[in-house]
């Protein structure tokens, strides 16, 4: 399988998540530049994390302009997967393809430490290698990662069983305590912590592979 990891002028992630990918994973992974207008033969897409064109105006809001994002926005819409992680989140909210918006974490404070996720949802190609409430260490890192959305788009979400991960005890103020959310087709998951820095034994954490195996499994059973 080939991964397509996106770079943004400001991704401090991309490399991470190709490590992951090539080196714990082991699969191959590729990287696409911001300027590109095709995604090549990738079978899925990462959007890493970090601070895309700077987070200028908005975390996410430059970069959803980019030529990458039209492409990715039709790999997502002919239900290709599409993992976006953290400022990828940010990125997915500001295109449409996942509901919602991420506001500034309550307490006005850029969060970096290991949290403890449960995993609410297995029935996804993000996370079909975990059990249902599974608890997880994975590590977030962000300023703005506060999940807010309307009452009807969280009804939605909680319905359709669309939340993928919750907090434990929630570090940012996310409605619902939530922590990744799927779109309605279940192909693109957005999620703020970090599973490509909890998925090597060094990192004190290999939990954050099994995304990556969930995503591997249901390529591998596309084919």
């Amino acid at each position: 399988m080939k991964f397509g990891v996106v770079v943004f002028p400001g991704s401090n992630c991309d490399h991470d998540a190709w490590w992951a990918v090539t080196h714990d994973l082991g699969h191959r992974a590729e990287f696409l530049w911001h300027e590109d207008e095709s995604l090549g033969d990738v079978d899925a897409v990462i959007l890493p994390g970090g601070f895309s064109y700077g987070d200028y105006l908005r975390c996410g809001a430059i970069a959803k302009f980019s030529r990458i994002m039209r492409a990715v926005e039709r790999f997502a819409q002919d239900g290709g997967l599409v993992l976006g992680i953290c400022n990828g989140f940010q990125i997915l909210v500001e295109c449409g393809l996942l509901p919602g918006a991420l506001i500034r974490n309550r307490g006005l404070k850029f969060i970096c430490r290991q949290v403890e996720l449960r995993v609410e949802s297995v029935d996804s190609p993000f996370s079909s290698q975990f059990r249902r409430g599974q608890i997880v260490r994975i590590p977030i890192a962000h300023g703005e990662g506060c999940y807010v959305a309307d009452p009807r788009t969280l009804e939605e979400l909680e319905a359709e069983d669309r939340v993928v991960f919750r907090y434990v005890e929630n570090p940012n103020g996310s409605l619902n305590d939530i922590a990744g959310i799927l779109s309605t087709g279940r192909n693109v998951l957005g999620m703020m912590p970090h599973p490509e820095r909890a998925s090597d034994p060094l990192m004190g954490s290999t939990d954050g592979l099994l995304v990556f195996r969930s995503m591997a499994a249901a390529l591998s059973h596309r084919r």
